[in-house]
């Protein structure tokens, strides 16, 4: 049940917490997800129960510095003291093997939502034998000369007062400015969803709404720069099926706009199959979303995991 919590020893030295849904009746194929910034895998227990229902085995755990997840470097807040987006992919190929040895020769999806959808690019970029389908949902890899001002203010905290304390400019600029998007905020968290009792878990969850590091912004800076270079563009195979999501009310990826760039740039890559949907009246946290708005994006997704999937598939598996 996706509610246990396992534990895996990572090659990097991190315990990683993570959660397991097996799927309902004969497996299709094996989900394994990522979830954002400050957050935790717990959050997708929906999501995993809806997959697995859908014939999928599901895999979620929470990354170093974030969840239940333990490693010497990374405390809350932290990926690890340096290079950490680095490791954050060795951890997430560790749990990859731990799922292909559980279930072999099912395919597997990498999904990763926010933050995470900027490590399953980095993870398929760097491992790209490693899956055979990806989705990226609500991820900023456009960040533009804002970005470069953050980093440079990251660099500038980290030099005067180091790199394993919470960034006090950063979240002001982020959080804070994704909230003022806002203008009928109940509270500094509803740029996150509709669903007013989604926003106040988020706000009540002592796992959720911590103030990142300066080494943990500045490895989701370089994970978005690096993410979308045609350099490591190129490394995915060209028939990789690639599905993208966006939320038209969602301020952390400039209302959807972000998502789109990124489609139109691995298509002009030569990615033959990229889906990207952006869906008007969602906000940052599309699988969090008021019932009513988030059916129609699962539902779409479900279709694309079971047409990827199988055997006849036109396109299918990386070559």
């Amino acid at each position: 049940m996706f509610s246990d919590v396992h534990h895996l020893s990572s090659p990097t030295g991190a315990r990683m917490a993570y959660h397991h849904e097996p799927a309902a009746g004969a497996a299709a194929g094996v989900l394994l997800v990522s979830h954002g910034l400050a957050e935790h895998s717990r959050r997708y227990s929906a999501f995993a129960g809806r997959m697995a229902s859908a014939g999928f085995h599901v895999y979620a755990h929470d990354h170093r510095g974030h969840g239940h997840t333990q490693a010497p470097d990374a405390p809350t807040g932290r990926f690890a003291v340096r290079d950490g987006w680095r490791v954050a992919l060795e951890d997430m190929l560790a749990m990859r093997e731990l799922a292909a040895g559980a279930h072999p020769g099912l395919p597997i999806i990498q999904f990763g939502h926010s933050m995470g959808g900027l490590l399953a690019l980095g993870f398929a970029e760097t491992y790209p034998d490693k899956i055979d389908a990806l989705a990226v949902w609500n991820s900023n890899f456009r960040p533009g000369l804002a970005g470069r001002a953050a980093q440079a203010i990251l660099l500038a905290e980290r030099m005067l007062k180091g790199s394993d304390v919470p960034s006090t400019r950063l979240a002001r600029l982020t959080f804070g400015a994704w909230a003022k998007a806002i203008p009928d905020r109940r509270t500094e968290f509803d740029w996150l969803s509709h669903d007013h009792r989604e926003v106040d878990n988020y706000v009540a969850d002592p796992l959720c709404g911590f103030d990142p590091s300066v080494s943990l912004w500045l490895d989701v800076f370089a994970l978005s720069y690096a993410g979308a270079t045609a350099a490591r563009i190129a490394r995915l195979p060209r028939t990789l099926p690639i599905h993208l999501v966006g939320g038209g009310e969602d301020p952390a990826t400039d209302f959807g706009r972000a998502v789109g760039w990124l489609g139109e740039r691995l298509r002009r890559a030569g990615l033959v199959d990229t889906t990207c949907r952006i869906y008007p009246g969602l906000r940052h946290e599309t699988l969090l979303e008021r019932p009513d708005l988030r059916e129609m994006p699962v539902a779409d997704f479900c279709r694309w995991c079971e047409r990827v999937v199988r055997p006849d598939n036109p396109i299918g598996r990386p070559t």
